[in-house]
């Protein structure tokens, strides 16, 4: 008798369910008005920022450059090493050991763990350093121009933008991070939560391994030049470590924009994710029109890439869209 009762009660209640869903007119997501290219083009020049040349670096490899801009609001004390490693022209003549296939690409110095024959460290450069994978987050408040993403993320409570990077935060917790999504460079480190120094750096080349998020310092992303690193061939021994030198890519220099005469610079802008045309171009990715016949309607942090573009001024002779991979 108690089971008929309760089939009973099931039985009306999902009669109501069935009834108001069918009673509920089919929610209509919004078709952009504009293309992700359109957007764009017809963004004011103050939705976009140039290169910090005191947070940017320049890696020079036979085949291109290599553009990385460092996040010393996340990790201040890597990105001052990192500064100091560049200045001291440390990685010259180094190069790319490892190539992980849907994962990272590393480099650093083959001899890094011989204490004999490791490359010494330059002036102003730290041996060790405090491990730095989360700030406050009071690090992503309105100073930082954090932009939160109201999509839901099966990996923090929160997500967002804050200075152009992609964040997660724990408001509980008290603290955010960056996220390992395709571009981002971390500091590799041992088994020791603080022994990473940013000597040897990585940057991910396939999906986004989150699950490294909150274990090992994050310390910026490439801007441009990831063709270069995610297409070189695959290390064939553990870890995609290459097993014999003459694999490896030789990386010629690294410097930081800040020692370059300013005319050796990259002209190059960034979309300021604060902005009203970062948020159309979200718009445009979580509602697709044209070509797609099925709309997300949703978006996450790591499935969008800021774009970068010339500087309108030193691109005039040559014209140029913004990052195709931005914009995809």
């Amino acid at each position: 008798m108690k089971n008929t009762a309760f089939e009973l009660v099931l039985a009306l209640a999902l009669a109501g369910l069935l009834s108001s869903a069918a009673a509920a007119p089919p929610r209509k997501a919004p078709v952009p008005k504009k293309t992700s290219q359109e957007i764009l083009a017809t963004s004011p020049a103050s939705d976009w920022r140039p290169l910090d040349p005191e947070n940017t670096l320049l890696m020079e490899l036979a085949s291109g450059q290599v553009i990385i801009e460092l996040a010393p609001r996340f990790a201040p004390a890597h990105a001052a090493n990192i500064r100091a490693l560049a200045r001291g022209g440390y990685w010259d003549g180094l190069a790319i050991l490892r190539v992980q296939d849907n994962f990272v690409t590393q480099w650093g110095d083959p001899d890094g763990e011989d204490a004999a024959k490791a490359k010494p460290l330059p002036a102003g450069a730290a041996p060790k350093l405090p491990a730095e994978f989360a700030v406050s987050i009071d690090a992503i408040g309105k100073a930082a121009g954090f932009a939160k993403l109201p999509d839901e993320d099966g990996w923090a409570p929160r997500t967002g933008f804050a200075g152009g990077f992609p964040v997660a935060a724990d408001p509980k917790a008290g603290k955010a991070w960056l996220t390992h999504c395709y571009g981002m460079v971390g500091a590799g480190r041992g088994d020791a939560v603080d022994s990473s120094n940013g000597t040897e750096l990585y940057v991910v080349i396939g999906q986004a391994p989150r699950g490294l998020d909150l274990n090992i310092t994050v310390v910026g992303r490439v801007l441009k030049g990831m063709e270069l690193l995610s297409a070189l061939p695959r290390g064939a021994a553990a870890m995609g470590f290459y097993d014999k030198p003459e694999q490896r890519t030789g990386i010629q220099r690294v410097r930081l924009l800040a020692e370059m005469p300013p005319a050796e610079r990259p002209a190059l802008q960034v979309l300021r994710t604060e902005s009203a045309t970062w948020n159309q171009l979200l718009d445009a990715r979580r509602y697709r029109g044209g070509w797609f016949v099925h709309s997300p309607g949703h978006i996450e942090v790591c499935s969008a890439t800021v774009p970068i573009r010339p500087i309108p001024s030193a691109a005039a002779a040559v014209p140029q869209a913004p990052s195709a991979s931005a914009t995809r």
